[in-house]
């Protein structure tokens, strides 16, 4: 666990104790620190990512029936790729 503290000087306004304790946590990099981890999203297993995939394929292999046999309309795709125009 970090500390950062600041005892206010004699004379010292409490705008620039607060200015100095600012400082003195961003010196820590506790901060950058908590932002980087905020959306932190831990790998998938492999064996999540094949059964994915796996649904991915049969679910694409559905579609592409469904528009074969005319009981699905074919939809052209959302996203370019990029490089194309």
């Amino acid at each position: 666990m970090i500390n950062a503290e600041v005892n206010r000087n004699e004379g010292e306004s409490a705008l620039s104790v607060i200015r100095r304790f600012s400082k003195r946590v961003q010196g820590t990099g506790l901060i950058q620190e908590m932002r980087k981890r905020r959306y932190y999203d831990r790998k998938q297993s492999s064996a999540v990512q094949k059964k994915h995939a796996l649904q991915v394929i049969k679910r694409r292999a559905e579609v592409k029936e469904l528009i074969e046999l005319g009981k699905m309309p074919e939809v052209a795709p959302k996203h370019k790729r990029p490089g194309t125009r």
